[in-house]
Formats: structure tokens, sequence, C-alpha cells
């Protein structure tokens, strides 16, 4: 029902409508609870009210008897936020413009970027009824915004049901003809909650712990950038001394499901928690590591960013180019537990919670017809093997499988555009992809335990309308065009796929594992004066931890890191990282790292040096054989690679690049060869690299 009435920031007497709805629930001995969205809310079960649509001209209120959410009109920040008849859960202390928004980060024409809070300019109800509501706040581009404001025609939407324990938010991105180009680097709704309650952070069953204060960081010691604090006068004891640092706090998207917050310190604890429950909207693909919560308290919904990839992920429009996208929706989701004691419990029910929101999706109560319904998504199925070599073809098991916009093997991972898909394969390599948006993909893959990208050389077709299936094959020499079409509904079986990896001779000898990930190699103890206490245990997450590309300089004062094959240890005797040396006046140096191995004789033709690497940030690469000081090098890669900044974001990995090169056996020697790594940019402690694995190949021979 829509209830019109003059409450120009009446709150309080809101909250006392709120309190007396559960008092006479209470009263009149009503217990059940027909919702979908069961939270701990203290205990107390309820048949679900009403819910409550109020606007005047400046303000917003939606509430259904244990969530009131308002917004402003016709700008659509959200102002407040309140549960269960308790205070306002966003921070109050903020402008009202600064407690709960989506922004956009863009440029246009290679200007300065800008950051932009999206303020809507016209309000208006996509649905009201006794069982939800459904708002909309529409920024329309004109003219007259260029330069202040991104050019793309921005519909925010909040979406209140009866009997849910939070609500739904999602952003439909259109851009029409004629708008002129524009530059997208970051895409995110920001919840900032309030201060003097909020102080427990959870974003994993292991990841939890109680949080500095932004006053805490304010005090602090500034490290090497200004993420990364020293709390010297942190309030609470326990955390004086620590490291704190949002980057600490990051996790990969298809982890990347449920984070928050609880009042662990009211008498009954509540949670808040930011609940996604798929990928497809996200840039970048399953393992992007993006930000989740940290200090403010803030919780992020991020959607697109350049974080652990760099530029390579921008979002570039053309003039004209025409866009539609519908980012979301995710819920936020709030809990509450019946005593202090109990309020670590509010994690379980959240992760709970998540389970039912996967279940439910795709959401059947979306107002947008952007939005696609259950109904008008598609199904691909298959097996995919993998045949490494003249081996026999195996199961490709606990590979990543799945659709994006088509482009080159491994473009996935910078796509940020368009929607993905992506599930892993079982035991025996079988795959389905489900609830996929009509469009054009292509499938690709990677297998951990090999090296390079899998790509499906023909695209695939989801089509809304009744249209067969048909499959148009043309010769892969002449036309790459190549797609199956089918209608939605369809569930396509593209049968057995066999993923061949780049191999181009027998291994004489690897270092790693090809996961994509530096987490096998060697990863330092953290200086004791710079902990996180949160990862002192956890070897898992060890990388996490702030200042450990200082360590290298430690290690290795003088001499770079020398790995011999047969005798070294990888996981003790090979750095997680590349990286620059430091020096007493606070110069950086290069550094070249020595692979020592035996060869019994030398075989006639092109070995193969197999260089996978997961990260590099402003590096270039160089590998000479046998001769340290070549010029030039026999391999460079000439220019400057990687903008993924994850040695000092404390991430074991950024995008993945493969490099096969070919190496003349009269580079090589019998008995004692040596190749020389070397990162020859050294302006600050953040240039690098983090190998994933390195193989030399011989040349085949036939018998």
């Amino acid at each position: 029902m829509m209830v019109e009435t003059n409450m120009r920031r009446q709150v309080p007497i809101q909250r006392w409508f709120r309190m007396a709805l559960l008092l006479s629930l209470i009263f009149s001995g009503a217990c059940s609870d027909t919702s979908e969205s069961v939270s701990f809310r203290r205990g107390l079960k309820t048949t679900p009210a009403a819910v409550q649509l109020n606007k005047d001209e400046d303000q917003v209120v939606i509430e259904n008897g244990i969530v009131s959410l308002n917004l402003s009109n016709p700008e659509g920040y959200i102002i407040g936020l309140y549960y269960d008849g308790t205070q306002n859960i966003l921070n109050k202390k903020n402008e009202e413009f600064d407690r709960g928004y989506l922004d956009v980060v863009w440029n246009e024409n290679g200007k300065p970027g800008i950051f932009e809070r999206i303020n809507g300019a016209n309000f208006s109800v996509i649905e009201a009824s006794d069982t939800v509501v459904e708002v909309s706040f529409l920024k329309t581009w004109t003219a007259s915004m260029k330069g202040s404001s991104v050019p793309i025609n921005i519909d925010l939407r909040y979406i209140l049901r009866r009997g849910d324990s939070g609500f739904y938010s999602y952003a439909i991105f259109t851009r029409p003809p004629g708008l002129p180009a524009v530059t997208v680097y970051q895409i995110r709704i920001v919840y900032k909650l309030d201060e003097d309650r909020f102080h427990y952070m959870a974003i994993s069953d292991t990841r939890q712990r109680k949080m500095p204060t932004v006053e805490d960081r304010s005090t602090g010691k500034v490290l090497a950038y200004p993420e990364a604090v020293l709390l010297t006068h942190a309030t609470d004891p326990q955390i004086r001394g620590e490291v704190d640092d949002k980057y600490q706090y990051s996790t990969e998207n298809k982890d990347n499901s449920v984070h928050g917050w609880i009042a662990e310190d009211d008498s009954a604890p509540v949670g808040f928690w930011v609940i996604t429950p798929t990928n497809e909207f996200r840039n970048g693909g399953p393992v992007k590591q993006e930000l989740t919560s940290h200090v403010g308290p803030i919780s992020l919904s991020m959607f697109t960013s350049t974080h652990y990839a760099g530029k390579k992920v921008i979002i570039e429009f053309d003039e004209g180019e025409t866009y539609k996208k519908v980012f979301g929706p995710t819920f936020v989701y709030l809990n509450s537990a019946p005593s202090k004691t109990q309020f670590k419990s509010l994690w379980s029910d959240a992760v709970d919670q998540l389970s039912n929101e996967e279940r439910k999706w795709p959401y059947d109560f979306i107002g947008s017809k952007d939005f696609i319904p259950p109904s008008q998504r598609g199904m691909v199925s298959g097996k995919l093997q993998v045949k490494d070599g003249s081996g026999t073809a195996q199961p490709a098991k606990s590979s990543y499988v799945g659709l994006a916009l088509p482009g080159d093997a491994g473009s996935w991972q910078i796509e940020s555009k368009g929607y993905q898909f992506w599930t892993q394969t079982d035991k025996d390599g079988s795959f389905s992809i489900t609830n996929i948006v009509p469009g054009k993909y292509t499938l690709y893959a990677w297998v951990p335990g090999f090296i390079g990208n899998y790509k499906y050389q023909i695209n695939v077709v989801i089509t809304p309308g009744n249209i067969s299936s048909s499959l148009k094959c043309y010769d892969t020499q002449i036309n790459y065009n190549l797609y199956v079409k089918f209608s939605v509904g369809d569930n396509v079986n593209l049968g057995s796929l066999v993923y061949k990896p780049p191999r181009n001779g027998p291994t004489l000898w690897d270092i790693g594992i090809p996961d994509r990930s530096a987490a096998e190699f060697y990863v330092p103890d953290v200086y004791p004066e710079l902990v996180n206490k949160l990862y002192q245990k956890d070897s898992k997450n060890g990388f996490r931890q702030y200042g450990l590309w200082e360590r290298y300089t430690d290690l290795y004062p003088t001499k770079d890191l020398i790995f011999t094959v047969g005798v070294s240890d990888y996981h003790k005797d090979w750095f997680y990282a590349q990286v620059t040396r430091s020096t007493k006046t606070s110069k950086f140096m290069p550094t070249t790292w020595q692979i020592q191995f035996q060869l019994e004789n030398i075989i006639k033709g092109n070995y193969t040096l197999q260089l996978a690497l997961a990260s590099a940030t402003n590096s270039k690469l160089e590998v000479s054989f046998n001769k340290p000081n070549s010029n030039p090098p026999y391999f460079t890669t000439e220019e400057l690679i990687g903008d993924d900044n994850a040695i000092a974001r404390h991430g074991i990995h950024g995008l993945y690049e493969l490099y096969s090169v070919g190496v003349d056996s009269n580079q090589l020697v019998k008995g004692k060869n040596t190749i020389y790594l070397t990162q020859s940019n050294a302006k600050t402690p953040f240039e690098g690299i983090m190998y994933d694995y390195i193989r030399l190949e011989s040349p085949t021979t036939i018998k």
C-alpha cells in the first residue's frame, strides 16, 4: 500500500510506530513467520506486516515492521536504516549524502579522474503493494552535465519485501545513442555504519576480528602509502601496535559473497551484512581480488574496479557507443542475537541467508524489464578434458569454466563491460553453467595444474526468442566467427571438450605449481612491529601481512636469490615475489635471480622456457642463458608489464600472463647451466613479479 504523508524528517515518530507495531504483535499472540528471510530477531517471530511507503518532497521511507529504509528524495541516498526498533544503523554523524550511496570513478578524454556520488533527479514508484515496494531514483545525462557527471543514464533501485529482514538494491546503467566517450574505473555501493556501535568485522569463517576505529587510524603512523597505518595510539590496548590496511581484507570474487559488521556490545547484538548471490555482474572473473569491508566501519558492494588488475580492466566507451547492464541486485541483511555472548552466531546466520539468496537467484520479483528473469535465461553444459603433450586425455577436475564476452583466450580476466558466468567442473570434468543472460559469449576455461588458457572456438549465442538450436561452422583458417545459437530455456550440451595446454617438449624440470598464484612459494614472517594479529596463526593468509616485500633485502642484502634444481625447495628457497632491493640511501636496485641446473647432454633444436606469471607491477623482465650481463638479453618483455599492484596490496596474485620463450640449443651447455631472470625497473619497493610456475622443456625427439 502507498501512504502519502507530510513527514519531513520525522524519524522519531517512525521509530515509535515500529515499536508500537511490534508490541501490538506480541500482545496479539502472533507467532507465525511466513517470510523466506528468517533472521535471529531476538527470538521474536511475528506475522509479517504489510510494506508501507511514505514520501514527501525530500524523503522517502519504506518499512515492513522489521526494517525501515529512509532515502533522500530525489537523490536516492540512504540516509537512515532502522532495524527492529533500534537507532539508525548508518553513521548519523556523516552528512546525509555520505551514509549509503552509489558512486562511479570516471574520466573523459584523458582528463583527471572524477569521483562522483550518483544522485538521482527523478523519483518514481515502480511497485507499491502490501507485499513489495520498489522505488527508482533516476539520473538522466544531458549535455549540460558534460565534464561534471558520467555520461551514462543511471537508474538506482531499492526493494523492500514483506517479511524480509533487509532490502535489495541494484543499478541499471544505460547509454543511449549520442553520448560522449568516457572511461569508467570503478562502480560500487558504499555503506558507512554507526562507528559507536559496529566494531566487529567478519568476511569469512576464519577472517573475523574486532577492528580499530577511524580515530585509531587518524592518531597512528602512516606507512608506505596512506591506506597502511601503524596503530600507535589505538584506544584498545589489544589493537595498539598493529597495522591496519583495507587491502588486508580483500578476497577473490568467488569468495566475496557475504561480509559485514556486528554491533557486538549491544545488549542484543545487531549484524549488518552485504550479500552478493552471484558474480555475473562483476568484472575480471572468479579469481579477481576485490575489497570487502574495512575500518569506518564501511562495507562495500563492489561491481567493477581496477584493484589487483590495473588499467587493463577499465571500461572504455567510444563516442556514441550504446550500452545497458544491470549491476545487482545485492541484499543488505540485518539480524540480531538474544545476548552479547551469542554475537558470533550472527555470522553463521548470515551465511545461511546467503544460501537462501543463492537458491532464489535469479530473483523473480525485480521490477525492471532489464533484469532477466529465470524463465528467460539459458544453460550450457559439457565435459572438459585436458591432454598435456603426448599423454592421454584426463578429466579436467576442479577447472574453472565460464562464459564472457568474445575475445582472445584468457581475455575474461580483463573484461568488465559484459556479464560473466562461471562454474567449476566436478571430478570427471563435467560442468553446467546456469542462468545465462541472453547474449553472445565465448566459453573459456583454465585448469589448475596446467599452464595457459582454454578457449572454445565456437561462440555461444543465447537468444531471447523462440529460435531453434542451430550450429554454424566455417573453416577456422578463414572465418573465426563461429557460433552455436539456442533459445532461452534450452540446455545446450557442448559434449566433450579437450584442452591442450602449451607444451613443446618433455619437462626437464619445473618450479612451483601452475595455479595462477605464488602462494606455494616462500612467504616470510612479518616484522613483529608491523603485524596484523588476524593472520599471525593463519599460514594460508600469511601473505596479507604488511611489509613482506622488505624482507627480501633482509634475506638477500648483497646477493640475489639462487635456486638450484634438484637441491633447492621452492617452498623455502623461492621468495614469493621478485621485488627490488632497498639500499641504505633509500634507493632501490634491480634484482637478478638465478636458476642453476645440470644437462647431461644437449639435444639440437629448440628448448622452451615456460614462464607463467601470477602478477606483475611496472616490471621489465629480462632473461639470459649462461651470460649474466648479455646485452641485449636473450628475451625481454621490452616494455614495462603489469599494473596490478598486488605486492603493495597484499595480494598473492594479480593478472595471469604466460610467456613461452623458445631457446636455441646453442644457448645451453653440457653440465652446469644458469638462467638469469632480471627485473630491471627499480624505482619503488613495489615494482616486481610474482611467478606462478616455471618449466624448461627439451626439444621433442623422434624415435
